[in-house]
């Protein structure tokens, strides 16, 4: 069977075009009916994936080309959903990697790669989107190859393939000058670079559990590769840690092998093959399943460690319970829990009161599809900003996370990103022209002065610059980060805002809420045009006179309230503020909603 298999990841920085290449490959490897009517997109299968147009969770297809099945693997290319590249990459005997014409390596694609070089795969490399106005092909090449030195890549990783792509309109080449007809340059270096998978299939049988997923009929899922011997539906099986300690043992009530998108169940898998099976109730993502003689584990990729964490506690707000049905802290910790064993990049600590969850991540993106995955599934949450984790070195001295942040900027703007970020404790490292008027800036800079940046850098470069961050490493703690400099508008009481009230609240500063919006005491309904906090009534209703003379009235127009994603919220609010997330709202709140316990509460600080 090994040799008719390959086995292969396609990794990139996010919005370089994987998704749509691999929809382009299943379409052309004849997977599908002529007149089959199909999705774009079709390996994003998530609500959250479609609407923001990027792969969160890793997945597996397989295609069928010539006599040998391809399997592909679909990874994330957000470094905040890095857990899941370092896990699918041990399925992998090679990679593909994707770069656009234009704008080049971007941090993402120097995070999945050094993961995959270290693992010591063979990489292809991509020119996507050649296609494009301002592309620059020999110049991305150039700096794909010195992305590949400054990673330590062996004189065999550097003699790297090279194919240019245009994978909307479904076509690659291995020269500009080749005819443009379809990808099937692209499957045929596939067969011939990729080896087929080492593996002994004489052995007993062994799997590594790389990917977990739930069933509404098979219940637990579990996705990994074979790495010896063969399997049958119906086999005894044992899963051990990677400690070598028995977590359970069971039988392969199922086993699926992937065709297209689809899971397709089998009678038989053999070594090699990227298989999901059923039947095991305890065994998760790192664990080995094998035979009962099965003594040894199987090595697993250690994973980074978290660099972010948020504080999630009950909604206890007077508007709780109003949306969702999951509002007690037993139901949010076993939801969280459960988050916990399936996604080894997320770390779950409770609080000694057992009533607040400190929830650690890779950033305010991941942290932030998990509150939003849950919002949706009827959870009422508090969230808290985030917090960077902070370390100890041998010397006692305080670390904290430091990211590399790639800024593509006007030219006109670069003055004032600057300024901005060296305000927030960062050192610019390099500074380059990119090209029709763009300035790349590149940046080390502390995690804590990033939180709540984005929206201030769209601000300041009127919504065109593009902003990368990228884990570089702990450092020596930088002293104090100003925060937020403005105050907020707090309601004095509940009730329903009033278009007169917010009229007249305008020149105080931005507000947050339109008219009708319910409100309630120490709810946070604008941002202040000054440092201090201030109590406001937006339900001021007009009095009425008998006085009624034309010209008087001033007619009452307001600006659009500002929105802000859960993710701007987590990351605009101070310490003392919390976002409030239910099924249909996202609110802005003090901690403590009374103004006595907050006054109280600064004086005793």
């Amino acid at each position: 069977m090994t040799h008719a298999l390959r086995n292969i990841a396609i990794i990139a920085h996010v919005d370089h075009g994987k998704t749509t290449l691999i929809d382009a490959i299943l379409k052309q490897s004849g997977m599908f009916r002529d007149n089959q009517k199909t999705d774009e997109c079709m390996m994003d299968t998530g609500d959250l994936e479609r609407e923001r147009g990027i792969t969160i969770l890793a997945k597996c297809t397989s295609v069928q080309w010539e006599d040998t099945r391809i399997n592909i693997i679909d990874t994330p290319g957000h470094a905040d959903f890095g857990g899941e590249v370092e896990r699918v990459l041990n399925m992998a005997d090679g990679v593909i990697l994707l770069v656009d014409a234009a704008e080049g390596p971007m941090p993402q694609t120097k995070f999945v790669l050094g993961k995959a070089l270290a693992q010591g795969l063979k990489p292809i490399v991509i020119v996507n989107k050649i296609d494009r106005s301002d592309a620059r092909p020999d110049e991305v090449v150039d700096e794909v190859f010195d992305l590949f030195v400054s990673l330590d890549a062996t004189d065999e990783q550097l003699d790297f393939h090279v194919l240019y792509a245009s994978g909307r309109s479904g076509w690659c080449v291995h020269d500009l000058s080749d005819s443009r007809d379809n990808l099937h340059p692209l499957l045929d270096l596939i067969l011939k670079h990729v080896s087929a998978p080492d593996v002994d299939k004489n052995k007993p049988f062994a799997m590594l559990v790389t990917l977990l997923s739930s069933d509404p009929y098979l219940g637990r899922c579990l996705t990994g590769r074979v790495i010896s011997g063969k399997a049958k539906v119906n086999m005894p099986v044992k899963a051990i840690d990677l400690d070598g300690k028995t977590v359970e043992t069971g039988r392969l009530t199922k086993l699926f092998t992937f065709q297209g998108i689809a899971r397709i169940p089998v009678d038989e898998v053999y070594a090699g093959d990227i298989i999901c099976i059923a039947g095991m109730s305890k065994a998760s993502v790192a664990d080995t399943i094998g035979e009962p003689s099965l003594t040894e584990p199987v090595e697993a990729t250690p994973i980074d460690p978290p660099t972010m964490a948020v504080t999630i506690s009950v909604n206890d707000s007077p508007f709780a319970g109003l949306e969702g049905a999951k509002v007690t802290s037993t139901i949010i910790r076993e939801r969280l829990l459960a988050e916990a064993e399936t996604n080894v990049a997320i770390t779950f600590k409770e609080s000694a009161g057992k009533d607040s969850f400190e929830i650690g991540g890779r950033g305010e993106l991941q942290l932030g599809v998990l509150i939003e995955t849950m919002r949706r599934e009827g959870f009422e949450l508090s969230v808290s900003r985030p917090r960077v984790l902070m370390r100890t070195d041998e010397n006692k001295k305080k670390l904290e996370p430091f990211e590399e942040v790639i800024i593509d900027v006007d030219e006109q703007y670069s003055g004032v990103v600057v300024e901005r970020m060296n305000e927030r404790k960062a050192e610019m490292t390099d500074m380059r022209p990119s090209g029709a008027g763009n300035v790349r800036l590149t940046f080390l800079a502390p995690s804590r002065g990033l939180i709540g940046y984005q929206s201030q850098f769209m601000t300041s470069t009127r919504g065109t610059g593009v902003m990368n961050r990228l884990f570089h490493s702990y450092a020596p703690y930088k002293g104090n980060i100003p925060q937020r400099r403005n105050g907020a508008l707090i309601s004095i009481s509940q009730g329903k805002a009033v278009a007169f009230a917010i009229f007249n609240l305008q020149d105080r500063g931005v507000i947050f809420v339109g008219h009708n919006s319910p409100v309630y005491e120490g709810m946070i309904i604008g941002e202040h045009s000054k440092t201090n906090d201030l109590i406001v009534n937006v339900m001021k209703g007009k009095k009425l006179t008998n006085i009624r003379a034309s010209g008087t009235d001033e007619a009452v127009t307001l600006t659009t309230p500002r929105k802000m994603s859960l993710e701007e919220m987590m990351s605009y609010i101070n310490e003392d503020e919390l976002v409030e997330v239910t099924p249909k709202s996202l609110r802005l709140r003090k901690k403590h909603l009374c103004p006595h316990d907050r006054k109280r509460i600064s004086r005793e600080a």
